[in-house]
């Protein structure tokens, strides 16, 4: 069972590795950098002081919509009504089946129980993607119709 299973370890453990050491840039220290360059620049340099402002804008700009972009991908997330356990249920199916292949075929169980775990694997599926489906439409139609601030 262990190695029908290290696969789908080595990718969880990878996958861990790579969340900790891929990390985006830190576009708010960059930006809070460039205001102290742009204090240090003397003001008779007017043409450059602009242009580092105009760039500095374009990322705080560039920043505040990444915000919004994940206020919509949180607001998706939330309002996702699938059952989750259908996902981890769909996930166990198919590693389970992958796993009760390498089981000796002659067994006079193996093929129902395959059977049974590709059924269940395909209801689990089905279930996933609708509420999945679902979740995507309402972000897609909160993008469409963005919530008006009363500020």
């Amino acid at each position: 069972m262990l190695i029908g299973a290290a696969p789908v370890l080595g990718g969880l453990v990878l996958g861990v590795f790579a969340a900790n050491f891929f990390q985006g840039a830190d576009v708010r220290g960059s930006v809070k950098d460039d205001l102290d360059l742009l204090d240090r620049i003397p003001a008779d340099q007017a043409q450059r002081r602009a242009e580092l402002r105009r760039s500095i804008d374009l990322r705080i700009d560039d920043l505040i919509a990444s915000v919004d972009r994940g206020h919509a991908l949180r607001d998706a997330a939330i309002t996702y009504r699938g059952n989750w356990r259908a996902g981890l249920l769909f996930v166990s199916a198919v590693v389970f089946a992958y796993i009760w292949w390498s089981v000796d075929h002659s067994r006079s169980d193996w093929l129902s129980m395959f059977l049974v775990l590709i059924v269940l694997a395909v209801l689990a599926f089905i279930s996933t993607a609708r509420a999945t489906f679902a979740a995507m439409s309402a972000y897609r139609r909160s993008r469409r119709h963005p919530p008006r601030s009363t500020a």
